[in-house]
C-alpha cells in the first residue's frame, strides 16, 4: 500500500507518516522509483501508534514500549515505563488544576476588587497596603 492509501485507511496525514517513520515507529519499504510501501498491517499499527498518543505517550516511549506489542510480551520494563508516564501526567494534571485555582482567585478579585488587590481603590491610589494600616 503506499502512502497516501495508509493515511487515509489510518485516518492521518502523509506527513504523519512520515514522522513515524522517522521516529521508528513504522517502517516501509521503498519502490524503485523511492516511493514508500507499506503492509496491510501498518494501518493497524498506525491506529495503534495514534492511541499511544491520544494516551500522551511520547514517541520516544511509544518507541520502547512497540517491542512488546510486536512480540505479544510484556516487559517489567515496559509497565514501570507506563506508569512513569502516567505519574507525570498525573503530576502534569496537578500543575494545570493549581493554575485553572490560581486563576479562578484572579477572576474572584477581579470581580470583586478590595483595596487589598486593587492599587487603584487605595488612598492615595498605588499606595503601598502597609502604608494604609498605619
Amino acid at each position: 500500500m503506499r502512502i497516501g492509501d495508509i493515511a487515509q485507511r489510518a485516518g492521518v496525514s502523509t506527513r504523519s507518516l512520515r514522522y513515524y517513520e522517522e521516529q521508528g515507529l513504522l517502517a516501509s519499504e521503498r519502490t524503485s522509483t523511492g516511493q514508500r510501501t507499506y503492509p496491510e498491517s501498518a494501518v493497524e499499527r498506525v491506529q495503534l501508534i495514534q492511541q499511544f498518543f491520544t494516551a500522551g505517550l511520547p514517541s520516544r516511549t511509544i518507541q520502547r514500549v512497540l517491542p512488546c506489542v510486536d512480540s505479544g510480551e510484556a516487559s517489567a520494563e515496559a509497565f514501570a515505563l507506563l506508569e512513569s508516564e502516567r505519574a507525570r501526567i498525573t503530576a502534569a494534571m496537578d500543575d494545570l488544576a493549581a493554575a485553572r485555582d490560581a486563576l479562578d482567585r484572579m477572576i474572584d478579585i477581579a470581580h470583586n476588587p478590595t483595596a487589598e488587590h486593587c492599587p487603584a481603590l487605595r488612598e492615595p491610589a498605588w499606595a503601598p497596603l502597609e502604608s494604609l494600616a498605619g
